[in-house]
Parts: C-alpha cells; sequence; structure tokens
C-alpha cells in the first residue's frame, strides 16, 4: 500500500513503477533526503538503511548519512530534518511531515495526511525497500537472495525451507551488533551472502540451541501471571524462546529475555497471541505484535535490578521495591504511557 498527502508529481523518477497515491493515480516522488533513519536492532533495519541509501544515490547522486536508532531512542529523537526517508519504524503522526517518506511493515492506527507512506503488513520493511530499488535497476541475484532470507526471518516464516538459514543470517546483527557488522562489510551488503561468520552462527545454532532450551525451561521467573522471565545462558534467544511458547514449555503467554549492552539493559518480548507489542508498549518500547523490545531507563543497569523493575511496572501493587527515586518515577512514566 503506498499513501501520500498531497497530489503526486506524475513525471516523478517512482511515478510510472511504484503503485499509486490517490485514487490510481502514480505515486509521488520522495524528496531527496536530508537523513535516512533507519532501525539498529536488526537484519531488517540493516538492510533497509543500505538499500535506502543506495536508492537515493541513484535518484539524487548523493551520497545520504545514515542514523540507526533503538525504538526508545527514536521515540526521544527530535525530527529536525526538513526532509527525511526512514525504514522499519511504525508510521505515527510526527513523522507525517510533507517531505518525509516512511517504509514499514509493522500495524499502525495513523494515517497520513502529508507524509509518503509505503506500507505493507505482510512484506519485511527491506523487501519495501527493495522493490523501490529494483523499480530503478538496482536489484540483483545477490540481492534476491539476500532479501529473500531477510523476509523470512524477520517475518518468523517458519515454513519455509530457509527457515534455519534465514535465523542465522538474522543472528549476525544480534550478536556482531549494528555498527560493527556495517564497518566490516562497508557498503556492499552483498557481502554477507556466504560470509564465513555464518559458520559460527550454524554452529551455534546446532550445538547451543538445545542446550539453551532444555536451561531455559527451568530457569523462568514470574513477572507477574501472564508474562515470564526466561534466563538464558546459551543459544539463540529468540529461536529458544520461540520453542518454548511453540511447545508450550511454560505457562506464560508472554516471555521476556533480558540482555546488557554498553551501560543500558534491553528487554526483548515474545508471544504467540498477540501480547508481546502491548507489554512492550509500557516500556515505551515496540515492534510487532508477537515480536517486541524496549530499553529500560538509564538507571537500570543490572539484570536483577531489571527484574524488579519490570515486576513494579506490570505489577499494579508496586509491592517490588525499586532501587532510586528516579526508578520509581521512571516506572510510574511508564505506567501512565502504557
Amino acid at each position: 500500500m503506498v499513501n501520500g498527502g498531497s497530489p503526486p508529481r506524475l513525471n516523478s523518477p517512482l511515478a510510472t513503477s511504484v503503485g499509486f497515491g490517490y485514487a490510481g493515480v502514480a505515486m509521488m516522488e520522495p524528496t531527496k533526503p536530508d537523513i535516512i533513519i533507519t532501525h539498529e536492532s536488526d537484519l531488517d533495519g540493516f538492510l533497509s538503511g543500505a538499500l535506502l541509501q543506495r536508492l537515493a544515490k541513484k535518484l539524487y547522486d548523493t551520497d545520504t548519512p545514515l542514523e540507526a536508532y533503538h525504538y526508545n531512542q527514536w521515540k526521544q529523537r527530535e525530527l529536525r530534518e526538513r526532509a527525511a526517508w526512514v525504514a522499519d519504524f511504525t508510521f505515527e503522526p510526527r513523522l507525517d511531515k510533507s517531505e518525509w517518506m516512511i517504509v514499514d511493515h509493522h500495524v499502525t492506527e495513523s494515517a497520513p495526511k502529508n507524509a509518503l507512506l509505503i506500507h505493507d503488513v505482510n512484506k519485511s520493511a527491506a523487501l519495501l525497500c527493495y522493490e523501490l530499488c529494483k523499480d530503478h535497476g538496482l536489484g540483483s541475484p545477490a540481492l534476491d537472495r539476500l532479501v529473500h532470507l531477510n523476509n523470512v526471518a524477520d517475518l518468523f516464516l517458519e515454513d519455509d525451507p530457509d527457515f534455519a538459514l534465514a535465523c542465522d543470517y538474522a543472528n549476525l546483527v544480534k550478536i556482531y551488533q549494528f555498527w560493527n557488522l556495517q564497518a566490516l562489510i562497508g557498503g556492499g551488503v552483498e557481502k554477507l551472502l556466504d560470509h564465513p561468520l555464518l559458520e559460527v552462527m550454524a554452529v551455534k545454532r546446532r550445538i547451543e540451541n538445545p542446550l539453551g532450551f532444555e536451561w531455559s525451561k527451568n530457569n523462568v521467573t514470574e513477572i507477574n501471571p501472564t508474562v515470564g522471565y526466561v534466563d538464558t545462558v546459551v543459544g539463540n534467544n529468540n529461536l529458544v524462546v520461540h520453542q518454548l511458547l511453540e511447545e508450550q514449555a511454560v505457562k506464560y503467554p508472554v516471555l521476556v529475555t533480558l540482555f546488557r549492552r554498553g551501560n543500558m539493559v534491553f528487554a526483548s518480548f515474545r508471544s504467540r497471541n498477540g501480547e508481546a507489542l502491548k507489554v512492550a508498549e509500557k516500556f515505551q518500547g515496540g515492534g510487532h505484535a508477537n515480536a517486541a523490545g524496549a530499553i529500560l531507563p538509564k538507571s537500570i543497569r543490572y539484570i536483577p535490578d531489571a527484574i524488579d523493575y519490570l515486576k513494579q511496572v506490570l505489577n499494579p501493587k508496586r509491592d517490588t521495591p525499586l532501587n532510586s527515586l528516579e526508578n520509581i518515577f521512571a516506572s510510574l512514566e511508564a505506567e501512565k504511557k502504557g
């Protein structure tokens, strides 16, 4: 689905090949971006950012700077640019700017009046970006394959024969992190195909995941009657938690894992019934209905403190003590927004 809030220019570079805007009229041209912004947490955001940079180079012969954020950081960022392209972040009213293009696949309750929104919940953000690129001669067999694998992993298409391999690709960003991986491959995302690090991912999957599953199913802490914290020691956290939910190995419909990066604690929520996103939003996070995440307040530095904080926010009686006045205010604010 392609939406825009002002009359499209029919002579635009995108007009003849990318959908429509108003009542079957060709899509309007995206403004030359001052910045490209994408999601830092996963392969979908990684590929989306790189592909939009290529598109901007093709259309405007410019090297557009790229910025990447986690959900909480993104929600706090001031939107100061006149023109921007945003990928893999939920469309919301603050993004409804006349010279902004948003390419995304998360469910949204907002409709654009000014911005150009390219949106399809059945496709990954990278696939939507790649379709724009292919319309301008930027496709290749290597990118076809890479975007397909990302699509399988990001949409968690378990029945696809490439599912296990696709999860290995997605795990590259989880393990080695966005900017480290970009520095390793530069602008050539095709270098990810058959990269030697995938051998590491495959070994980790085969050996660590079964061990991690057995450990984790016996180490679940109740946060509230519907949310359980899963302790993890080895393995792909997403796949371990998915197996716990799929096999109903634990009683909680929503499972959360926690990990530290730098001085921050990240929470990852998973479910099978669409409840994960609702829980993540209580912590100013976001994502998909069954796969969402959030960054906890800066004052939460350690996993035990994070568990206490989760209990404090998700239990209305507030019977779990917090470590500081800052945490109390953070908890109340998160509850109010949830």
